[in-house]
């Protein structure tokens, strides 16, 4: 029997939060946590800080899980909380308390129906290459060195042979969990600014390696060694093994993820989109 004096504490209210994220991945194993707690990640990172802002544990959710050494200008991530912070006590207590390779950029409440992945209706990630006779130095973490000339009139034509829905099962790496291989390729783009050249890419969603192997076929066009045609005639063919080797993930970073305006949130701004390996879209 109850004893009607006694009253159950009413259950506290949760909030949902999205956050804008920039982090450098090569000192991360990936965004997602490890098995191995010795493996530091960014969502192992981000979760202690955010803890600490909350005085409660905080689990994150992000748009796109982020491979070993990728790097995020524009992550977003959302989480529920139970405390009661102002938006910008967020930004800067979790900057405070996160190690100097990430940083929260923005904070902005959202409806219970957001979903930092499933929301999202695309993805751009670039890749940068430093194709210069000289490895750089200063650079190095977050450009491809390329010491071959590449022309990269050629890789974007090569590029062209990918948009659409298709079968990527040629480009996705050979521990890709995902039920299917399709995936809608909106915008291949790859320029030449000096010594850089630049892919920017964005699709609905991408699978394992996807962007990494795109680029390492793209980059055997670029020098010489197969016809732009090369890439549909992999992408046809459904064998990761008849591609090229998947390019290293150095030059890789996450610059946006869309979404609907009814969520309202921020867009994402970062001091590396100044910098000439994050071009202006």
């Amino acid at each position: 029997m109850t004893d009607s004096n006694t009253t159950s504490s009413p259950a506290l209210a949760k909030s949902r939060i999205a956050l804008g994220v920039e982090y450098d991945g090569s000192a991360f194993h990936g965004f997602q946590t490890q098995l191995d707690p010795a493996l530091p990640t960014v969502q192992e990172t981000l979760e202690q800080a955010l803890s600490q802002v909350a005085d409660h544990t905080v689990r994150v959710t992000c748009a796109g899980r982020t491979d070993t050494g990728v790097h995020a200008s524009g992550q977003v991530v959302h989480f529920e909380t139970t405390a009661t912070r102002q938006l910008k006590a967020w930004v800067l207590g979790a900057n405070t308390a996160l190690k100097r390779r990430v940083a929260v950029r923005w904070a902005h409440p959202v409806a219970d129906d957001f979903h930092a992945r499933f929301s999202a209706y695309s993805r751009r990630y670039r890749y940068t290459i430093c194709n210069d006779a000289v490895r750089p130095a200063l650079l190095s973490s977050f450009v491809t060195g390329h010491q071959h000339p590449l022309d990269a009139d050629a890789m974007h034509s090569a590029g062209q042979h990918l948009l659409g829905e298709l079968d990527f099962s040629a480009y996705r790496g050979q521990s890709c969990q995902s039920k299917s291989p399709m995936r809608c390729v909106t915008e291949i783009t790859v320029r030449r600014h000096g010594s850089l050249v630049v892919m920017d890419i964005e699709a609905n969603a991408f699978l394992l390696h996807m962007v990494r192997n795109i680029m390492g076929v793209l980059m055997v066009i670029g020098e010489g060694k197969a016809p732009p045609q090369w890439a549909k005639t992999v992408l046809d063919g459904r064998d990761r093994t008849q591609g090229a080797k998947t390019a290293p993930p150095t030059g890789l970073s996450l610059i946006k993820v869309r979404y609907p305006e009814r969520f309202g949130l921020p867009e994402s701004s970062s001091v590396m989109q100044q910098f000439p390996f994050f071009l202006p879209e």
